[in-house]
């Protein structure tokens, strides 16, 4: 009985064996044929445009490496690496060449098995096919991945240029045309922080080589996590993160949540990263993107200088010491709170741990290479120097942000 193999319209009868498929003897057949009766059978046909003319196009490449002497010359893979790179131009997917490709020596291989040859006659023309095959996926691959790669490197310094304006907030509209891609009205703003990975810091490796694939594996994972409109610029230490917030995308609101920076995204990306990252992120009008990267820096350094964990941080979660970070009378009034501390430095340093301890002086006097004792002493003095009582959740609360305000007015000077 006889099928047509279903790649691609190709109507040539395959001969099989009574199970329906391709008969055993055509990996088996292998007759010696020189490689210009190979060529014959690989003639090419008609090329039409697309998906339709690829079996035909295909042959014409099996033939042209058939027709070589030994190994192919520079002059063929040239012209070898020319036709699949069109194929890549015109859209034609990498899997489905490869598919047709294999498919159109299986084709060639069963009509051959299907003849009376000797059996000493089979080698050879295997060999021969495993070569073609092996000559044309090596090359039609290589064109693909290139084309992938430049295409890739446009997409990029398009992008990039396109995050730039946006930034600036000059010319983003122009910009958006010549590159095609979209400007949502509004945006959530990251500000990312990426520490050294392991790598970097090893004196035995290569720390520069560790820092780029760590920012490759971070850029390779935004856009199947946050969608491919996000826009990014980044170094190997942070930077901005665009993540498009468009309400008439109709697909947005099915998965909006899947494509915002979340809690959740911020792990999946530190996960591709190797790395723990830090995000802090601001939403707003397209427009006023200059003025949230500013926000977003600002929450950012916040969150680092209190030594706030890695994760994800929004405004909300640090209001009141945003708050504190703005230059004011509120701020110079309760730094100046533990001004008569001043002269004491381990008073101030017991503060500073027994409330970062939890109030817990045996957690704080362990901290401090202390006895527990010496930690309520001192607890002591700084109630009656500051005037605050560290007993009383006011006072605590009060003392706590004389502290925060104390040390954003010393981070300013420095």
């Amino acid at each position: 009985m006889t099928r047509s193999a279903p790649v691609l319209g190709r109507t040539r009868p395959l001969r099989t064996a009574g199970n329906g498929s391709i008969h055993p003897a055509a990996a088996r057949l292998v007759p010696r044929l020189p490689e210009a009766a190979l060529a014959d059978r690989f003639r090419p046909g008609e090329q039409a445009g697309g998906d339709a003319g690829l079996p035909a196009a295909l042959r014409g490449c099996l033939a042209l490496v058939a027709g070589a002497s030994e190994e192919p010359d520079a002059a063929v893979t040239v012209d070898l690496v020319g036709r699949a790179a069109q194929w890549a131009r015109e859209g034609i997917d990498l899997d489905i060449v490869l598919r047709t490709l294999h498919e159109t020596v299986r084709g060639e291989l069963a009509e051959i098995a299907a003849e009376r040859r000797r059996p000493d006659e089979l080698p050879g023309l295997v060999d021969a096919a495993l070569r073609l095959l092996e000559t044309v996926t090596v090359a039609a691959t290589a064109a693909y991945l290139d084309e992938h790669r430049q295409s890739a490197r446009h997409h990029q310094t398009a992008a990039q240029t396109l995050v730039t304006a946006l930034l600036s907030g000059h010319g983003r509209t122009a910009l958006a045309q010549r590159t095609g891609i979209g400007v949502a009205p509004a945006y959530q703003v990251v500000a990312l922080a990426i520490p050294p990975h392991p790598g970097e810091r090893d004196g035995h490796g290569n720390p520069e080589s560790a820092a780029r694939r760590k920012l490759r594996r971070l850029q390779s994972a935004l856009a199947p996590t946050l969608g491919s409109r996000a826009l990014s610029l980044l170094s190997i230490d942070g930077g901005i993160v665009l993540v498009p917030l468009d309400p008439r995308d109709e697909t947005s609101t099915a998965r909006l949540g899947a494509q915002r920076m979340t809690a959740d995204t911020v792990e999946v990306l530190s996960e591709a990263a190797s790395v723990p990252l830090t995000a802090a992120v601001v939403d707003g009008d397209t427009e006023r993107i200059p003025e949230l990267v500013g926000q977003a820096r600002e929450l950012l350094d916040l969150v680092r200088s209190l030594g706030r964990p890695p994760g994800l941080y929004r405004l909300a979660d640090l209001a009141v010491e945003y708050q504190l970070t703005r230059p004011g009378p509120a701020r110079e009034h309760l730094a100046a709170l533990l001004g008569p501390l001043a002269p004491h430095p381990d008073l101030l340093e017991t503060l500073r741990i027994y409330l970062d301890s939890g109030l817990d002086r045996k957690a704080a006097a362990r901290r401090l290479e202390i006895h527990p004792n010496s930690v309520s002493h001192r607890m002591r003095r700084v109630e009656r120097l500051a005037g605050v009582d560290l007993s009383h959740p006011a006072g605590i609360s009060r003392a706590s942000l004389a502290l925060l305000a104390l040390d954003l007015i010393t981070d300013s000077r420095i």
